[in-house]
């Protein structure tokens, strides 16, 4: 069974670093694009970033240009997300997700809809 498991989050200070991984148990990441989305209360999960599969390609989203990296570990089967000055509004809930799309770039940030497969999300609070 295909699953994706989101860890690495967590209470931080503004301006503090965090974290995410996504990792896949019962299929390799080898082939598939990598998004992460965050929910906040309230609001609609919206993309904060995606990786193609070979890593060579990556999006972000405007809020978080400059502050958050995307990269992948093709060895640990696994997708991060790194976040740097994180601010309060970016307290949500992260989630990554998942979509075959082998040696193709991602040309965009693609919405929830396209992404076939979801982790359970992972709570990051920003909050001093």
């Amino acid at each position: 069974q295909l699953q994706l498991v989101e860890s690495g989050g967590g209470l931080v200070q503004p301006g503090g670093s965090l974290r995410l991984s996504c990792a896949a148990s019962g299929f390799t990441l080898d082939h598939y694009a990598i998004g992460w989305f965050r929910q906040a209360p309230g609001k609609e999960r919206e993309g904060v970033s995606c990786i193609s599969s070979s890593g060579g390609s990556t999006n972000y989203a405007d809020s978080v240009k400059g502050r958050f990296t995307i990269s992948r570990d093709a060895a640990k089967n696994t997708v991060y997300l790194q976040m740097n000055s994180l601010k309060p509004e970016d307290t949500a809930v992260y989630y990554c997700a998942a979509r075959a799309f082998p040696g193709v770039a991602v040309s965009t940030l693609y919405g929830p809809q396209w992404y076939d497969y979801w982790g359970q999300g992972t709570q990051v609070t920003v909050s001093s």
